[in-house]
C-alpha cells in the first residue's frame, strides 16, 4: 500500500470546512469527489466517524490522508475507477464513491417536472433500483426548490446526514444522488435545511413506493416490478365493462377488516385474494371498491389520510401482492377500484407539511390551507407541480397496480372555497365567488390525462352537492368524471326508511324526488361506509320495528336500490344485514350467517345482482330517461311504489313496492303489455327469510288500460316487500 501525497490538494477555507463539517454545503459535489486541481487530479471523501480511508483503482492501492475538519480522507488519484475501503470502528466498507458519478436526471426529465407535465414521476423521482457505469445501486431524487440543502439518510450512512448530501439540479428543484451498492428493502428519508439553514424533521419520500411498516415512518428503497401481467384481455375490455350501459355493482370494503384469520390477524394481498375473490364472484358483483390503500400513518383514518401517494400500505404486504390481488379478481372478471384522496393530507412531521421549510405542497394561508373539520392540510393544485405529482400518483394506480378506476374521495371540498368555513374564514376567487377555479381546472385535467393515458379506466367522484356537469364532457364544460355517487338518493331514502310506516304516507316523496333529477348525471346510488359509522348503526339498524320488521324492510330497500336507475354499491356487511355498526378494528359478524335470516339477505343480494346483470332494462338505460317510467308515483295512503324499467331489444320489467306491514291484496298496476308476467323475484319470499306471500310465481295481465298503460295486473304485495316482474318470452 503507497502512501499518498497530498501536495494536489488545496486546503478548504475556513468556511467551507466549517459548513462541510456541520452538513450545510449546498454544493457538496463542488468540494467532494475527484476533481481536477492546478497541480493535478485528486479526491477528497467525507465520511464522519471512520477510521480511515484507502482507494483501489488501477493504479493499485492508495491510503489517503486524514484531515480537518475531522472524517475529511483527502489524496492524489489518477483518472479511471476506483473504490473506497472505509475502515469503520465495527469493519469495513467496500463501495464506490457517490461523488464519483455525473448528474443523473436527464434535461427532458427535468423541464417536464418544472412544467407540470411529467406523468411518470415514479420513474424519475423516490428510490429506483439502477445501474451506473456497471455499478449496481440506488438513484434518489426529491422536489424540495426551497431547500438549502438535502440528503438522503438510512441506516447505511447510520442517519448522518452529511454522509450522503445530494445535488442540486439547477431551478428544476430537484435534488438527487446515486448511492452504489444499495439494494431493495433500504429504509431511508431525506433530511433537509430550509432556505435559512435550519434542520427540519426528517422527511419520508413524497414519491415512495415502498414504505415501512406503521408505526415506522420510513421510506423502503422498491424492488424493481417483477410481476408479469396476464391480464390483457380484462384491459381491452373493461371499458364496455364500465361503460354507462354496463351493470356496475360495487362491494365497497375496508381490506383490514373485511376478514380475519383463525388467530384475529388482518389477511394480506394474497389472503384476500384468496378468499374475497371468490366471494364477491359467488355474491354476483362487478366490482369491488378498496377503502384508500396508499400508504398512512393512522390506521383509525381508514386511509383517509394517506402521506405514501405511490405506495401501497405495508399493512397488506409488498406492493407485489397487491398486484397479485388485482390480478387475481381481473381472472374472475371482477374489477378493482381503489379510494383516492387529492383533497388533503395530515399534517405529520415526517410528512409533506411544509417539506422544504415552505408551504411546497399546501397553501400558506389556512384560509385556503386546512381543513378544520378534519384538522388536514389541503393541496395547492393550483401550482403545476403539485397538481401534476397527484396526477402522476393516480396514473401510478392505474398503470403500474392495473386498477380499473379510482373514487375521488370529497370532491365537494375543492370545488367549493367556503367548504365548511364561517364567513371570514376562506378567500374568494379572482372574480369574488366560492369556486375554486383552481381546483376545477385540476379535476378536468386530471380526467383529460387518465381518458388519454388509461383508456377504459374510470374516475368517480364523490360529491355531495349539485355542481352542474359532474359526469358531463369536458368538452362540454363538465368536469369529465364517468360517475357521481348520488348522496341525494341516499339521504332521502334513508330518511324514508328510518321512520315508521304508519308516518311514511306523509313523506313519500323522499322515495321518489331522486327521479326528478336521476338522469342529470351518470350516477352510482351508494350505501357506503360512511352510513354506518360514528354512531349511525348498521342499515339493519336504521329499519324500524320488531326484528320482522327490520329485515323485511331491509330486504324490499335493498331491491328497490337494485331496480332503481343507477349503478350499485354496497359496504361490506350491508349484505349480510349486519347489526352493529362497522368497526375497523375487527371483521364483520360471519357468524350471523347461522341465523337463516341473515342467510336470506345475503341471497337476496346474490339475486339481485343476477337479475340486475341478466335483464338489461335494470342497466342498459341507467342514465336515459326512456329507461324509467312511473306507474304508481302518488299511492302515499298505501306507500306504494311501481315502475318499469325498459331497454332497447330487451324485455321490459316492472316493479312493485309496499313501504308498509300490511299486505296489499287485488293491488292493480297497470304494465306495459298484456300476457303472461313472470315474478322474478320477490323480497318477502321463503328462501330470503320472508313470509312467502306472493303471486305463485306469475301473474297474468288483461289488456285493462290502467296508470298510462295499454294493460294491467292484479297483483298481491306482500308486506314491507318489492316485486319483480318480467314479460314471459313471446308475450
Amino acid at each position: 500500500m503507497n502512501n499518498a501525497s497530498v501536495d494536489r490538494v488545496p486546503p478548504l477555507d475556513g468556511a467551507t470546512a466549517a459548513a462541510l463539517e456541520a452538513g450545510r454545503l449546498q454544493d457538496p459535489f463542488a468540494i467532494l469527489g475527484p476533481h481536477q486541481g492546478p497541480r493535478g487530479r485528486f479526491l477528497r471523501i467525507f465520511v464522519p466517524g471512520a477510521n480511515a480511508v484507502a482507494i483501489e483503482s488501477g493504479a493499485g492501492m492508495m491510503q489517503l490522508r486524514a484531515v480537518e475538519p475531522a472524517g475529511l480522507f483527502v489524496g492524489d488519484i489518477e483518472a479511471g475507477p476506483y473504490r473506497l475501503r472505509i475502515a469503520w470502528p465495527g469493519g469495513e466498507q467496500v463501495t464506490e464513491d457517490s461523488y464519483g458519478f455525473g448528474p443523473i436526471l436527464g434535461d427532458l426529465d427535468l423541464h417536464l417536472i418544472s412544467e407540470g407535465r411529467h406523468f411518470e414521476l415514479a420513474r424519475v423521482l423516490g428510490a429506483n433500483l439502477d445501474e451506473r457505469d456497471g455499478v449496481p445501486g440506488v438513484r434518489f431524487a426529491v422536489w424540495a426548490p426551497n431547500a438549502s440543502r438535502v440528503s438522503v439518510v438510512g441506516n447505511f450512512n447510520a442517519w448522518d446526514g452529511r454522509r450522503h448530501m445530494m445535488r442540486r439540479r439547477g431551478a428544476s428543484g430537484v435534488w438527487e444522488l446515486f448511492v452504489p451498492r444499495l439494494t431493495h428493502g433500504e429504509l431511508y428519508k431525506y433530511e433537509l435545511l430550509d432556505r435559512n439553514g435550519r434542520l427540519l424533521p426528517q422527511k419520508a419520500d413524497p414519491v415512495a413506493r415502498a414504505a415501512e411498516l406503521p408505526p415506522g415512518t420510513a421510506s423502503v428503497v422498491p424492488r424493481n416490478p417483477s410481476h408479469v401481467w396476464n391480464d390483457g384481455d380484462w384491459i381491452a375490455r373493461r371499458g364496455e365493462r364500465q361503460a354507462a350501459s354496463a351493470p356496475v355493482s360495487i362491494y365497497e370494503l375496508h381490506a383490514g377488516s373485511w376478514v380475519r384469520d383463525a388467530d384475529g390477524e388482518t389477511l394480506d394481498w394474497r389472503g384476500l385474494a384468496n378468499r374475497l375473490v371468490p366471494y364477491a364472484r359467488e355474491m354476483g358483483f362487478t366490482h369491488v371498491e378498496l377503502l384508500p390503500v396508499a400508504e398512512h400513518p393512522f390506521a383509525g383514518s381508514w386511509g383517509y389520510q394517506p402521506l405514501g401517494q405511490f405506495a401501497p400500505t405495508r399493512r397488506f404486504g409488498e406492493p407485489e401482492d397487491f398486484a397479485i390481488f388485482v390480478e387475481a379478481c381481473h381472472a374472475e372478471g371482477i374489477g378493482v377500484i381503489v379510494d383516492w384522496v387529492p383533497a388533503h393530507f395530515p399534517s405529520d412531521a415526517h410528512g409533506l407539511a411544509r417539506f422544504d421549510g415552505t408551504a411546497l405542497y399546501e397553501h400558506e394561508d389556512p384560509r385556503e390551507g386546512l381543513h378544520k373539520d378534519w384538522n388536514t392540510l389541503i393541496y395547492n393544485v393550483g401550482r403545476r407541480e403539485v397538481a401534476n405529482f397527484l396526477i402522476a400518483s393516480a396514473l401510478h394506480w392505474l398503470d403500474h397496480f392495473h386498477v380499473d378506476g379510482l373514487r375521488v374521495d370529497a370532491v365537494a371540498s375543492m370545488l367549493y372555497r367556503d367548504y365548511s368555513r364561517q364567513p371570514g374564514e376562506w378567500i374568494p376567487n379572482r372574480y369574488g365567488g366560492r369556486e375554486n377555479l383552481e381546483a376545477i381546472d385540476f379535476l378536468r385535467h386530471l380526467n383529460a390525462v387518465i381518458a388519454e393515458r388509461q383508456p377504459g379506466a374510470i374516475v368517480i367522484a364523490e360529491e355531495s352537492t349539485a355542481w352542474p356537469g359532474v359526469t358531463r364532457p369536458i368538452s362540454e364544460g363538465g368536469l369529465g368524471f364517468a360517475f357521481k355517487w348520488n348522496m341525494g338518493w341516499m339521504h332521502d331514502t334513508l330518511h324514508y326508511l328510518e321512520r315508521d310506516p304508519i308516518h311514511r304516507r306523509h313523506h313519500h316523496h323522499e322515495m321518489t324526488f331522486g327521479l326528478v333529477y336521476a338522469f342529470s348525471e351518470r350516477f352510482i346510488l351508494p350505501l357506503s361506509h360512511d352510513e354506518v359509522v360514528h354512531g349511525k348503526g348498521s342499515l339493519l339498524g336504521k329499519m324500524p320495528g320488531d326484528d320482522w320488521q327490520k329485515f323485511a324492510g331491509l330486504r324490499a330497500y335493498l331491491a328497490f336500490m337494485w331496480t332503481h336507475p343507477g349503478k350499485k354499491l354496497l359496504f361490506m356487511g350491508g349484505e349480510i344485514a349486519q347489526r352493529r355498526e362497522w368497526n375497523h378494528d375487527s371483521e364483520i359478524d360471519w357468524d350471523l350467517l347461522n341465523d337463516p335470516r341473515h342467510r336470506g339477505v345475503q341471497a337476496l343480494v346474490a339475486d339481485l345482482n343476477r337479475i340486475y346483470q341478466e335483464l338489461p332494462a335494470l342497466h342498459a338505460t341507467d342514465a336515459e330517461p326512456a329507461g324509467f317510467r312511473w306507474v304508481i308515483q302518488d299511492d302515499s295512503d298505501n306507500s306504494v311504489y311501481a315502475f318499469v324499467r325498459n331497454a332497447t331489444g330487451g324485455r321490459p320489467v316492472v316493479v312493485a313496492i309496499n313501504m308498509t306491514p300490511l299486505p296489499r291484496p287485488h293491488y292493480r298496476i297497470g304494465v306495459p303489455h298484456g300476457g303472461r308476467w313472470k315474478e322474478v323475484l320477490n323480497s318477502d319470499a321463503g328462501v330470503y327469510g320472508g313470509s312467502g306471500l306472493g303471486n305463485g310465481g306469475a301473474a297474468h295481465a288483461q289488456d285493462i288500460p290502467f296508470g298510462g298503460e295499454v294493460a294491467s295486473v292484479e297483483l298481491v304485495l306482500p308486506p314491507l316487500a318489492a316485486l319483480v316482474l318480467v314479460q314471459n318470452e313471446g308475450g
